[in-house]
């Protein structure tokens, strides 16, 4: 029997829906002497070539950003993300944790699945009201034999050790691991102010910023029905990005450079 090569991600973000883009380096903002803005506004994503969509993060996106930002005192990191592949999402979160800037993380909209995870790198975090921060296992789609199954479910089980310590990193006092873990095997929804319960978070005030409507959202099975609207919604249909995105994306088109 052939072999077939399993790809672990949380969850599958590749959709042939999605026409591919020459892929395009993110970019440095409000660059000063002493702060920079980084805008994760897109699908996390491995390494490639090209991208799905421009707003889409890859760890060398990151890696690049960061090179222009070493040596200053503050580091503005703004999530508005559906998540996406683990691997280069828990790349991103060490290539963020090692700069020794002081990470300030805004939860624009929303922060779900490697997402929330990433936005634990802040020293201090943000979260509107009206925002969504979740949180779950994460998981794959595969093919096998049993003994490849029994292997897959292992390695599941230590990618996900993996990611709670990162929420442990960042709980209130007195949460317990089996608690967030509940919470994980429960795929959570978390508003801003419920998050405060769990998570050392600063609960701001709602923002007029709506969350990010990809069609990445419709693939968990809890995504809130708001969420789910949005992103079926023939607004959505027809462009395929949301009102904060497009400005975003206008500014990318000046200052993006191709690779």
């Amino acid at each position: 029997m052939r072999e077939i090569k399993k790809r672990i991600q949380s969850p599958v973000y590749m959709s042939a829906a999605k026409p591919k883009q020459k892929n395009k380096l993110m970019t440095v903002k409000n660059l000063t002497e002493t702060s920079a803005d980084l805008y994760i506004y897109g699908e996390i994503v491995d390494n490639s070539d090209f991208k799905w969509d421009e707003a889409d993060v890859m760890p060398d996106d990151v890696l690049q950003a960061l090179n222009q930002v070493e040596g200053l005192n503050n580091l503005n990191i703004y999530i508005n993300s559906p998540g996406g592949s683990v691997f280069a999402g828990i790349a991103i979160y060490n290539m963020l944790k090692r700069n020794k800037a002081k990470k300030t993380v805004f939860i624009d909209g929303v922060a779900a699945s490697i997402a929330s995870a990433i936005a634990m790198v802040g020293d201090t975090i943000s979260i509107p009201t009206n925002a969504f921060f979740m949180i779950h296992n994460p998981w794959t789609l595969a093919m096998g034999d049993a003994n490849d199954f029994r292997k897959l479910a292992d390695d599941l089980d230590t990618i996900g050790s993996g990611i709670l310590n990162i929420y442990m990193e960042n709980t209130k006092e007195g949460i317990e691991g089996t608690t967030i873990q509940g919470l994980l095997d429960a795929e959570t929804w978390l508003t801003g102010t419920e998050a405060a319960k769990y998570f050392n978070v600063e609960v701001i005030e709602s923002k007029k910023i709506a969350a990010c409507a990809s069609e990445f959202l419709s693939k968990y099975d809890k995504t809130p029905q708001e969420l789910v609207a949005r992103v079926d919604s023939p607004k959505w249909a027809d462009s395929k990005i949301e009102p904060q995105q497009e400005n975003l994306k206008l500014q990318n088109e000046l200052d993006l450079l191709n690779l």
